[in-house]
């Protein structure tokens, strides 16, 4: 079942190793984030900015997500990334320069 989540924040995720990422997400995203840094899934999920503009490069990337990932249930086991092909990385970059983030 495909999702039909709107992309209204600007999130920045630590891994377990230590490495983060940015990713463009939602509230309900975020909290699963929440949860799986609790669960030990990965090490922090922390909100960079709230409530991004949408711009046509987050209407994009939310169609990809939307197309190609579901919402996880509350009693996930694991954490998904969120896996961008080279041209959906370069729309996030692009949603992070217009948002001021990098």
């Amino acid at each position: 079942m495909k999702s039909h989540e709107t992309l209204t924040l600007i999130e920045e995720i630590t891994r377990n190793d230590g490495s983060r990422y940015f990713e463009i997400s939602n509230i309900v995203q975020n909290g699963r984030a929440e949860l799986a840094a609790m669960r030990g899934f990965i090490k922090e999920v922390r909100i960079i900015q709230l409530n991004i503009p949408r711009s046509k490069n987050v209407i994009e990337y939310e169609n990809y997500i939307n197309e190609n990932f579901e919402m996880p249930a509350e009693n996930f086991d694991h954490f998904e990334e969120w896996k961008r092909t080279p041209e959906m990385e370069k729309v996030v970059e692009n949603i992070l320069h217009e948002n001021h983030v990098a």
